[in-house]
């Protein structure tokens, strides 16, 4: 069951459902409709965070199966990029770039108002980027019960022409669901990530 922005709200509330700094306004004003709101009927949007890290063009290879960190190992062999809110990233045709939400998500599992449900989410594009072909993710929506930290963006420019990409902005929607029973947890090799690499550094 995907939560409405009226359950979205009750679940920030009672804590089921954690993201900061939390998305404002919950309600759009209709006296001004061009008043930005990040609730949609059943998603609430999310930004893009300042740090981006480029992968570096090199002779290595992934090795998907290694013992290291892949995070450790994509920090090693990437560019990264610090933005501020007078500056811009300018994401070419066909790069593959690593971004973040500047927004961190929790989603505890043993939640004391509910023992027997807890939640998850998928992280999916906008309309309005992927129009101008901007992929958000791929192949990795999934946010699972009991993950906490930044979402990574792992985003690649599809379309014709370079694409502007200024922290702050809106960048992905997040759509929650409810999950029947409580799992064991299982915690990702990227909890408590704060870098779009994977990292946690604080």
């Amino acid at each position: 069951m995907i939560l409405s922005n009226l359950e979205l709200h009750a679940a920030l509330d009672s804590k089921r459902l954690v993201i900061t700094p939390e998305p404002t306004p919950r309600e759009r004003n209709i006296a001004d409709p061009d008043e930005y709101c990040p609730y949609d009927t059943h998603a609430v949007d999310l930004t893009l965070g300042s740090e981006i890290i480029v992968p570096e063009p090199g002779v290595y290879a992934y090795d998907l199966l290694q013992q290291t960190s892949l995070a450790v190992f994509i920090e090693k062999n990437s560019r990264k990029y610090r933005l501020d809110e007078h500056s811009h990233f300018v994401l070419e045709r066909q790069q593959f770039i690593l971004g973040q939400t500047r927004e961190k998500i929790w989603l505890p599992i043993n939640h004391a108002k509910n023992k027997r449900k807890c939640l998850a989410a998928r992280i999916e594009g906008k309309s309005s980027r992927a129009r101008v072909g901007l992929l958000i993710h791929f192949t990795a929506p999934t946010v699972h019960p009991g993950f906490k930290g930044h979402l990574t963006l792992e985003m690649i420019n599809l379309g014709p022409a370079r694409i502007l990409l200024k922290p702050g902005m809106p960048i992905a929607q997040l759509l929650v669901e409810e999950v029947r029973g409580i799992p064991s947890p299982n915690p990702s090799q990227f909890q408590d990530q704060t870098t779009p690499s994977g990292l946690a550094t604080e």
